[in-house]
């Protein structure tokens, strides 16, 4: 008699069962156990010494560590990009990376030859002006009154001739010796003899007296336009020539002589005060707590193994943000929120600006 076909399915899914759970608890024999055992306790706590001519770059942290965090090194001041606001071919670049500069020394110039020329014409015209005021000032000299003198006294001498002429003209002219026409002609010459010698007088009495008040003041303003535009001739020809704003270190040339600048790209120079530096930190948000402004911390650069470099903790900032530092490693956290924090360094001691470096905070005494 043959089984339903329900009972089959329900022996075959019995036997799935049975292979299953013994199968489950081979496996759960063949888990070590918990508890280590003493030959995995000491291999764990063995030293590995670095193959012959490395340098063991591992790193015990110091003592009462509290907090540690990834940084760079920087200017105690916010470093300065200089830069140009105009335009132009770089003719001359006058400092080198690493060179202390004083405020105002320059640093690059560019290429100024039409600044330069349009300056020597805006000097030239004023010069122009100013001669023209200094005579407008000092009027005509000796021997130009002299010479407006004679013509003068030349006018009134031809008017005083023509005058006698129309004399004896007006005589002659009652005997019927003389035609009306020739009268009239003979009146009009005296009359303009007489204009004559009234213009050349004016002109005399003008160049005894001086220049008139207008006058002085059109020769003042027209020096006044000249300078104007020479002041403006010489800005436009020193925005030409870069030079540093602030004291300090030339820390980067992002230019070379024959290279076009133009504002909106890198700037010329990358200055800073390397007299003191300090170390901005990134703190991880579980830390943040464990910190606060005077907290001694110690510096370690794996440039230099086996140094420490002291220094504290002066700012602590106020918001959180992503992290500014990476130390390429493959188990390092990305997505973990950091806050920022400055370290002044006590004795710099060869660290350099861009340095990475691992801070360790210590408890506030």
């Amino acid at each position: 008699m043959r089984l339903p076909r329900i009972r089959w399915f329900l022996l075959v899914l019995g036997v799935v069962v049975s292979f299953t759970t013994f199968q489950a608890v081979q496996l759960l024999d063949a888990q070590p156990p918990t508890t280590p055992r003493p030959g995995d306790i000491a291999k764990a706590g063995r030293t590995a010494a670095p193959p012959v001519g490395q340098v063991d770059e591992r790193e015990l942290a110091p003592p009462l560590a509290i907090v540690s965090g990834n940084g760079v090194v920087e200017p105690a001041q916010p470093e300065t990009r200089v830069g140009a606001p105009t335009a132009g071919t770089i003719a001359r670049i006058a400092v080198g990376e690493t060179t202390r500069v004083p405020a105002g020394e320059v640093l690059v110039e560019l290429d100024r030859r039409i600044e330069a020329a349009a300056l020597a014409a805006a000097e030239s015209d004023v010069l122009g002006a100013r001669a023209e005021l200094d005579r407008a000032i000092r009027g005509s000299r000796a021997e130009d009154i002299k010479a407006v003198r004679a013509d003068a006294d030349a006018a009134r001498a031809r008017a005083e001739l023509a005058k006698g002429v129309l004399v004896r003209i007006e005589g002659a002219a009652k005997s019927g010796a003389i035609t009306g026409d020739e009268l009239d002609r003979t009146r009009r010459e005296a009359e303009v003899a007489e204009a004559a010698a009234r213009a050349a007088g004016a002109r005399e009495q003008a160049a005894i007296q001086g220049s008139r008040r207008e006058d002085l003041q059109l020769a003042r303003a027209r020096l006044s336009a000249a300078e104007a535009r020479r002041d403006q001739a010489a800005a436009m020809h020193d925005r030409m020539i870069i030079r540093a704003p602030i004291a300090g270190e030339v820390l980067q040339v992002k230019y070379r002589a024959g290279e076009n600048y133009q504002p909106a790209g890198e700037p010329l120079v990358v200055l800073g005060d390397t007299s003191s530096l300090r170390v901005r930190v990134d703190i991880d948000e579980r830390d943040i707590g464990k910190i606060e402004i005077g907290s001694p911390v110690i510096v370690r650069a794996s440039a230099f193994p086996g140094v420490d470099h002291g220094g504290r903790i002066v700012e602590v900032g106020r918001r959180m943000g992503r992290k500014n530092v990476r130390t390429d490693e493959p188990t390092e956290r990305n997505d973990t929120k950091v806050l920022e924090v400055v370290v002044a360094l006590d004795t710099p001691r060869a660290l350099v600006v861009g340095l990475r470096v691992t801070c360790y905070v210590q408890p506030a005494k």
